[in-house]
Formats: structure tokens, sequence, C-alpha cells
């Protein structure tokens, strides 16, 4: 039987100072990949904590802190700020996406932290950076996706802008906070020196909107900022979201050759030598047109049906899924990204891996979100050396 490989972070202590979605996601993907993330949160808990569990606003706490352990520290006592210090001293990263400046005024800046520990990584997740005119505003998902420019790419033209119904800026900048932190890893093994990390929400969305940039350089002058659900650039046709008999199907034709195959499912043959929309270009240029016909077609059948019949012409295309579909997607399961758990306080709920697999490593084993302070006797006690009484005593003046 082949012994199994070692978890990829097996070895990595990180203490996870992060909250909401931005650096909890971050730590979370290297929990998975085997890291002993230590979660340190404040008295009363990390604020995701204390969403009102019955809206099902607990759940994502619950997505993202699985696989860690949670201690509670009060850094605003100096008790506290000691004990934290100790922890970095075992330790290989500290990430935390406070607003900038936090971590400074609680004394424990990166600093502090790097001086106490040359070979430590401080990783930090903002909205709009550590330096920089807008360093100082608050920033949330939505008011990032404001200043981005994503709201304003979002929605129909003849309507106001919308917000991504997705929390993609948080979610943007905790994969780059991630591969920031890796890099960093990397760049220790081969030069034996921490570093500081600024991974910026703002900055991470940026290339993102690709397409959307790539219009401010074009020649028209007519083409909307927000295209609905057309191609933000307006320049492939078909590119949109149909109506089926039970719902929509998206498809999308990138060039002449799925244009001949959609043709050839819709049984059209007939315009497969139509000259005005022979080429893309064409087709573009009259987009109605187009959009009518595919749509008076799709409206004739289930979406399961559309896309059954189109993917067997290799057309790409896709139903819209209402969420507890994809919930319950077989393919997810088969893979082991998502799959059920009896959560020990919300019960049964879907819950996902890190979407990022490693051939000849298993996925980490799962353990669900830790209780608020579950693991202080065990952390305390194995890392700082902390008998009964002295965390006893910890506990009385509230430092833990």
């Amino acid at each position: 039987m082949t012994e199994a490989l070692p978890m990829p972070l097996e070895g990595v202590t990180v203490l996870d100072l992060t909250q909401i979605y931005n650096g909890s996601y971050a730590t979370f993907l290297m929990a998975m990949a085997g890291a002993d993330v230590i979660k340190v949160e404040p008295p009363g808990g990390e604020f995701l904590r204390r969403r009102d569990a019955r809206s099902g606003a607990a759940v994502p706490f619950a997505m993202l802190n699985a696989n860690k352990r949670s201690i509670s520290l009060n850094l605003k006592s100096d008790q506290g700020r000691d004990l934290f210090m100790q922890l970095v001293a075992e330790a290989d990263v500290v990430a935390e996406n406070y607003a900038p400046g936090v971590m400074d005024r609680l004394g424990v800046g990166s600093d502090v932290l790097q001086a106490a520990n040359p070979r430590l990584i401080v990783a930090s997740g903002s909205g709009y950076g550590q330096s920089g005119r807008y360093r100082d505003f608050p920033a949330m998902d939505l008011t990032v996706q404001a200043m981005s420019g994503v709201m304003s790419v979002t929605g129909f033209a003849e309507n106001p802008p919308v917000k991504s119904g997705a929390a993609l800026c948080d979610f943007f900048g905790g994969v780059h906070l991630y591969g920031a932190i890796m890099t960093a890893l990397y760049r220790r093994e081969r030069t034996g020196e921490g570093t500081v990390i600024d991974v910026a929400m703002l900055d991470a969305v940026y290339a993102s909107l690709a397409s959307s940039i790539g219009m401010t350089y074009g020649e028209r002058n007519d083409i909307p900022s927000r295209t609905g659900n057309r191609h933000g650039g307006l320049s492939l046709c078909p590119y949109n979201v149909y109506p089926a008999a039970d719902g929509f199907v998206a498809i999308i034709c990138n060039n002449d050759k799925h244009w001949q195959a959609l043709l050839g499912a819709m049984d059209r043959a007939d315009l497969e030598t139509c000259e005005h929309l022979s080429t893309t270009r064409g087709r573009v240029a009259h987009m109605e047109e187009v959009d009518s016909l595919v749509s008076r077609w799709t409206a004739t059948m289930t979406r399961a049906a559309v896309f059954d019949h189109l993917i067997a012409h290799r057309v790409p295309c896709a139903p819209v899924r209402e969420l507890p579909e994809v919930m319950a997607d077989e393919h997810l399961h088969e893979r082991g990204m998502l799959f059920e758990i009896d959560h020990p306080d919300l019960g049964p709920i879907t819950v996902c891996r890190s979407p990022l697999q490693f051939e000849g490593h298993a996925q980490a084993a799962y353990r669900p979100s830790p209780a608020y302070g579950a693991d202080n006797a065990a952390i305390y006690r194995d890392l700082l050396g902390l008998d009964d009484d002295e965390r006893a005593a910890l506990a009385e003046s509230g430092v833990i």
C-alpha cells in the first residue's frame, strides 16, 4: 500500500487574526492544505460568528473556518499582547485583515512582529492597501465593487448599476492574499527571511475587468458600460442568457465554428450561407436579429433539453441554475468539492473543500469550524506551557 504523502503545508503554523470573508478565505485555503491555522479571536468571538444563525448568516463562518483551531485572546490587554508575542515566536505566518493601522494601535504591528521573529511572514489584506490616499477609507465588498468599477459594468444599460451577487472583491482579495503568502513561504525557503505582505481588494479585482477596460480603448463610442448578459465589449454574438420553457440558458459562440455548430443544433442549415451572419463581426452588427433567432428556439424546450442538445453539438452553454441545484450538484460531490456534514452547531449543511487539489495528496480530513475558544487549553498549554491555574487566572482577568 502506497504511503500517503504529507499535506503540502504540513508543519506551517499560522496565527489567524482574520475576519469575515477576505482574510478568512486565505487562511481556510492554508488550513485545507495542511497548515496548523490558529484562529485568534477577540472577546465574544470573530464578528462573522456572531451573525444571526436563524437567517443562515452563520453558515459562512462554518464554511470558511473549517480545519482551524480557535483560541480567545484580548489583544487590547498587556497580558494578551504578551501571550500573542509568545505565540508569534512559534509561528510562520500572521494573517490579518483589520483596517490599516489597527495592528499598530494594538502594539503588534509588522515591525514589532518581525523584530520578535525575523522569519515571520506578516500578511495583511485590506480594501485599498496599507499605503496610498485611499488607505483609511472604510472598505467592504460593496464599497470596493463601487470604487473598482465592477458595479459600473454590472447590470443593464437602461438601469442603475448593481452589485455582483457574489462577494467577488472579498474573495479575489482572499485568493491573492493566499498566493502572496505562498510566494513568501517559497522565498523564505531560499533566503531564510520573512517578509511583509500588502494585498488590496481594489488591486486584486482590477484585472478581472479586462473586457470592459478594453472597450475604453476601442474606436466605437456607442457601447454602453453595462451590457446586461451580453459580452462586455459587445464583440461576440451570440453571447447572452436565453429563455427556456422552465428558466434560462447561457449560450456563447466564441468563433464562427461555434456558430455553425449552433445552426446545426437548431436545424437551421438554411442560415449557414447567410452572408450577414457568417462572421462574428456581422453577427455583432445584427445582434438583435441573432438573439431573437436563438431565443425563439430555446423557448420551445426545457433547460435540460437545450443543454443536452447543444452539448451534443459542442456548443458552449449551461443552464442558469439556482443555488440549491448547485449545492446538490453530482459532479461537485463526486469530486469531493462539496459534501454534507452534521455541524455541531448548525445541523446538516453542505460545505466545501479547497478547490486546490494536488496529485498524490488526499484531501485533508475535514474538521467542522471550532467553537469559540475551543482550543484554549491545548494551545496555551502545549505551545506556551501554561498550566490550569495560569489559564484560569487569565480567564478570570478577561485576557482569554
